[in-house]
């Protein structure tokens, strides 16, 4: 028995080792782009995620009835990390004025979280290969992201204003990051005026814009399709 539990206590500690090497890895570059889930809420994430998992197993084996049926369920407590890291993920998701920021840091969470209960299955090739593939994703595929951010597009835009404004204010801050109006249409509604504008320029300026607009008291919404 006490080379049972030994044993069982050396595993836990290397599947939390392990996920403590692998959230902090992803969430060191979380850390560095200066993203709100950075390396302590990574690790801490893959750690939870793996200790539930070990912990779902071993009362999922506690015991069998006499038909051959476990006591536990070994689903029940893996089951709910989905649940939980749903709740954390949401919370870094921010939106302003429409625009929706931190998408891709509830994802890393999600996937930190999966890669934790990976570990604590005991499935630890498969949780390294995850874990190596987020990294690249994350650190490795930014230049690809940056090139196509540089690309030129044309896209449908929304622009809902406070009645009156007119719409050389709009262009004008539109122009000063690089994009320009196609053509647009005026729309006056008894509390807001709205203009539907087909806008084209880099792809990454129309972030830029977006942030320009924002700023401005008369803007309700900037709103891209």
């Amino acid at each position: 028995m006490a080379v049972l539990l030994e044993t069982l206590q050396f595993t836990l500690f290397a599947k939390l080792a392990m996920a403590a090497l692998l959230g902090g890895a992803i969430g060191l570059e979380r850390e560095i782009a200066g993203k709100p889930a950075g390396l302590r809420t990574n690790i801490l994430i893959c750690m939870g995620a793996a200790l539930f998992m070990h912990l779902s197993i071993v009362v999922g084996e506690i015991g069998f009835s006499a038909d051959g049926h476990p006591y536990g369920d070994v689903t029940r407590i893996a089951a709910q990390i989905v649940t939980g890291v749903g709740f954390l993920g949401a919370g870094t998701i921010m939106q302003a004025r429409g625009t929706i920021i931190g998408l891709t840091s509830a994802a890393t969470i999600w996937m930190v979280a999966a890669i934790g209960s990976a570990l604590g299955a005991g499935y630890y090739v498969e949780a390294l290969g995850a874990g190596l593939m987020v990294m690249v994703v994350l650190g490795g595929m930014g230049w690809l992201e940056q090139r196509m951010r540089r690309m030129r597009r044309t896209v449908n835009a929304t622009v809902r204003v406070r009645p009156g404004t007119p719409l050389e204010d709009i262009e004008t801050v539109l122009h000063g990051v690089g994009v320009r109006v196609v053509s647009h249409a005026i729309f006056d509604h008894p509390r807001d005026r709205t203009f539907e504008m087909k806008l084209t320029g880099p792809a990454r300026q129309f972030e830029e814009a977006r942030d320009q607009l924002s700023k401005r008291d008369d803007v309700h919404l900037f709103e891209l399709e």
